[in-house]
């Protein structure tokens, strides 16, 4: 049953949220313990991404879809599979809830709440990555969503683990979390002045496989995270 648009709308805050404080709390955790160690950091990092994803996706998804991602409910509504009038409430979610998620981070390893990072992330290869791991990722997603939402939680959960080491950006792929991350000067960080860029090259990313999928599979009514 299709749960009302407040409760869908705090459930994706709230999955945004916890998305978000693993993201960059075990980035602070990583490079505070890795000694140095880029890889190890980047793997504990992207373990405990990909282990966060899992559990929400499959948390959040009866409620509201678990989109988590502007991305994901753009594409969802593009593919007529969500309300266009609902768009707006959960791109707002994701934003509070992602900028909440860096924040309690930050107080969680005694940082400040907020402190703008410094971290470069620039050049052609580097928005070249995001469009590619976002149209990795919308493709995982609108393909996996036919099947079962643990599917779809393992399925997503293993490509950002992957898309972390295959792509020079290690895969943000949610203007959501790149606004976010903006606001930590930690190993997970992103300079301000690099988000819009990083955001444009994720809804190209995004438009391309939702494109894509409408031709490839535009059949069936999904179990998973788009019907909500």
């Amino acid at each position: 049953m299709r749960q009302p648009l407040a409760k869908r709308v705090v459930a994706e805050a709230l999955g945004t949220f916890f998305l978000l404080a693993a993201v960059v709390g075990s980035g602070i955790m990583a490079e505070r313990l890795a000694n140095g160690n880029a890889a190890l950091a980047l793997l504990a990092n992207t373990a405990a991404t990909a282990g966060a994803l899992v559990a929400l996706i499959i948390s959040f998804a009866p409620v509201s879809g678990a989109h988590f991602n502007p991305v994901v409910t753009l594409s969802f509504a593009l593919r007529h599979d969500f309300a266009w009038r609902d768009v707006p409430f959960y791109v707002l979610a994701h934003l509070v809830g992602g900028t909440s998620g860096v924040i309690a981070a930050n107080e969680m390893f005694g940082l400040p709440a907020v402190f703008i990072s410094n971290h470069p992330r620039t050049g052609m290869a580097q928005l070249f990555s995001e469009f590619v791991a976002t149209l990795g990722l919308l493709s995982v997603i609108l393909a996996a969503s036919r099947s079962t939402v643990a599917v779809v939680a393992v399925a997503v959960g293993a490509y950002i683990s992957a898309a972390s080491w295959f792509t020079a950006s290690t895969s943000f792929a949610n203007p959501a979390v790149t606004l976010a991350r903006s606001l930590s000067d930690t190993f997970a960080g992103i300079r301000p002045v690099d988000v819009p860029g990083f955001v444009l090259a994720q809804l190209a990313g995004g438009i391309a496989a939702t494109v894509l999928f409408r031709w490839l599979m535009p059949m069936g009514q999904p179990s998973g995270l788009r019907k909500h």
